[in-house]
């Protein structure tokens, strides 16, 4: 775990339009860089960096933060992956907390696995490209699929000798010891004998999203149909086959590009549609896809199509990982391509623009694909039908989404030619198990002033019982104004300084406030930053918003940059040419940092008052003593709202 100090030091370092500038070409504007958005495709920059503010703001789609949180969003890194990868831009070591001796040995391992495999990947391809029997026979088969040179050297593809032990022979001979050739998968020893695992078979290297490979795929070129044609790399430290996908490392900018996700079953399939300009495009490997796998894609996008061959028998199968898909929110598509024909075979037979054409004029929503299916099976047997429509209701029932599935069930009302309100009694049953089993009667009931209609609390939520807004702004506030001077006479505002006049900063005068009157924020994050102002003030030290934006609290730094940009910017040279100067909050500065204090102690008031008269109402059990505590408390609150009243001039009801 990388200890608190080279956190600090990391943060320290940054400077995020360098950081950003590595994958977003940046233009200066003013004292800020734009750019379109990476996130998006758009024609006019809605993506800025302020350097002074250490944030980013996409306009386009509402992502913000820091550099950390840019090279999570942009790159789908980690947070540690993202601090290791700055550190290494500015030659930061990374210093690790202590461990204990079972991590320390597992990390150990982990890394000794990694190096083991890094060296074998190195040789796998040296030996395709260098030796006699690589040409031969790996590179002749890869030559024989159509694979071109560029392709190959993409995906570093390789081959292992046919020679039993030559590899594992070299590996020992270079100091690899024999227990991380085993934990790899890379050699077996059955009698005392090691040998190579892969032997005689061209290798697809597995990589992680960063491009560290982890595993490996070998596909034998015998014909001996009692040899498996493929083996893969056993799971270990390294190699989880649940939470990896074939071709992702080189597929996730294309995905993110399109907003798309092409599956398909196996590495060569990948390899074609890369070599046909298709690169958004990633393999299960041959498994059923996994929640891991699931999530890895819905990283880069919510948008997936399904390419099938024609086996129906392989389409039925795939249906319960499409389930999964469904339950997790992605959107299906599916592909069905020509009787005999696979993704690998019929995009060599196409051009690059007549394979596109064909994707997009055949993807089909999986839902409607599904009902069509099962419907030509089912050929008008209604005990079949009946069964088709559970099937179907039960495949829509896992989408999370109430609209999604009720779009759903008109369509497949109409292709199925039955009655909507039957398939929405249908749905719910079905629902309701689903809850009652998920939930399994063990959770309290949330009071009802924190449940919203789904029964779960938020309080970002702008209901009467929230009040998020009112601590958002006075974060606005804080991080705008925060080191700005106010000067206060006698209760007596005056824009100049008088001998007797009082000086504070925003920041003290809003952090007194709410010590004052011992107001606790609700929202975590405007704690924190409140907290984080608290602890300066109490070092008389000055917070520079920079630094609140660089929090390693992703959730913290998010709202900052939400707060700090500024979605429109007045133009100096339009008010210099028309001679406009509207007033703005920073020339009536004192009167909105007591509106916006004044308004969150009214909040609380608010909330306070709501809880009490909910206890008196449903308190018919309460005892005197506890009645006029209650009673003391709701009296109290009124003499705080009278002297709000006074202090501000309004009247509070």
């Amino acid at each position: 775990m990388i200890n608190k100090e080279t956190i600090d030091r990391i943060f320290d370092a940054l400077i995020i339009e360098d950081i950003i500038g590595e994958f977003v070409h940046l233009k200066k504007s003013g004292a800020n860089f734009k750019a379109r958005s990476p996130f998006t495709d758009e024609k006019t920059p809605s993506f800025y960096v302020s350097p002074s503010k250490g944030i980013f703001k996409c306009f386009s789609t509402g992502k913000g933060g820091n550099a950390i949180s840019f090279l999570m969003e942009h790159e789908k890194m980690t947070y540690p992956e993202a601090l290791r990868w700055a550190a290494g831009k500015y030659g930061i070591e990374i210093i690790e907390e202590k461990l204990t001796e079972e991590q320390v040995e597992q990390q150990n391992d982990r890394e000794s696995i990694s190096v083991v495999v890094a060296f074998a990947e190195k040789y796998f391809i040296n030996t395709l490209q260098e030796t006699e029997e690589g040409k031969a026979i790996g590179l002749s088969y890869f030559y024989e699929r159509g694979f071109r040179e560029d392709i190959i050297r993409k995906f570093n593809l390789g081959y292992c000798p046919d020679k039993g032990h030559e590899f594992t022979k070299t590996a020992l001979a270079r100091g690899y010891k024999l227990k991380y050739l085993l934990d790899s998968g890379l050699s077996k020893d059955t009698g005392g004998q090691p040998f190579d695992f892969y032997k005689g078979r061209v290798i697809f290297p597995i990589h992680n999203v960063s491009g560290k490979v982890i595993g490996f795929g070998g596909r034998t070129l015998r014909k001996d149909k009692k040899i498996a044609k493929y083996f893969n790399s056993p799971e270990n430290d390294l190699y989880n086959k649940s939470r990896v996908l074939y071709g992702l490392y080189q597929a996730k900018n294309a995905v993110l590009k399109k907003d798309e996700c092409y599956l398909v079953e196996g590495y060569t399939d990948v390899i074609a549609l890369h070599q046909n300009g298709i690169e958004n495009v990633v393999s299960s490997s041959g498994t059923s896809l996994t929640e891991g796998q699931i999530k890895l894609i819905k990283r880069y996008t919510q948008n997936i199509t399904i390419l099938f061959d024609g086996d129906a028998a392989g389409i039925k199968a795939a249906f319960r990982g499409i389930d999964l898909l469904l339950k997790n929110g992605m959107n299906v598509k599916v592909v069905l391509f020509p009787e005999g024909e696979d993704p690998d075979s019929y995009s060599q037979r196409l051009s690059t623009e007549e394979f596109s054409t064909f994707l997009s004029e055949n993807s089909k929503d999986f839902m409607v694909f599904k009902t069509d299916l099962l419907l030509t099976e089912a050929n008008n047997d209604p005990i079949k039908k009946a069964g088709l429509i559970r099937d179907v209701v039960e495949s829509i029932s896992y989408i999370p989404d109430a609209i999604k599935r009720s779009i759903y069930l008109k369509e497949c009302s109409r292709l199925m030619d039955i009655q909507e309100s039957v398939l929405i009694s249908e749905i719910n049953t079905l629902l309701r198990v689903k809850i009652k089993k998920e939930n399994n009667y063990s959770q309290p009931e949330l009071p009802k002033q924190l449940q919203d209609k789904s029964g779960i609390p938020d309080n970002t939520k702008t209901n009467s019982l929230s009040c998020f807004e009112q601590e958002k702004d006075l974060v606005r506030i804080l991080l705008t104004y925060g080191n700005r001077i106010l000067y206060f006479d006698n209760n007596v505002e005056d824009s100049k300084e008088k001998p007797e006049s009082i000086k504070v900063t925003v920041a003290e005068y809003l952090i007194k406030e709410l010590q004052v009157d011992q107001v606790t924020l609700i929202d975590e994050r405007c704690k924190t930053i409140i907290n984080e102002y608290s602890r300066a003030l109490e070092n008389n030290d000055f917070l520079e918003p920079r630094h609140l934006s660089k929090n390693e609290n992703l959730e913290v730094s998010k709202l900052c940059a939400d707060i700090l940009a500024e979605a429109y910017e007045l133009s100096e040279n339009w008010t210099d040419k028309h001679k406009v100067y509207p007033e703005t909050e920073d020339m009536k500065l004192k009167k909105a940092v007591k509106d916006v204090i004044f308004r969150l102690k009214l909040k609380h008031i608010r909330i306070r008052s709501n809880e009490l008269q909910e206890q008196l109402k449903t308190g018919e059990d309460l005892d005197d003593n506890k009645l006029a505590e209650i009673l003391l408390k709701k009296v109290h609150l009124d003499k705080v709202k009278s002297k709000l009243s006074e202090e501000f001039g309004t009247t509070i009801i």
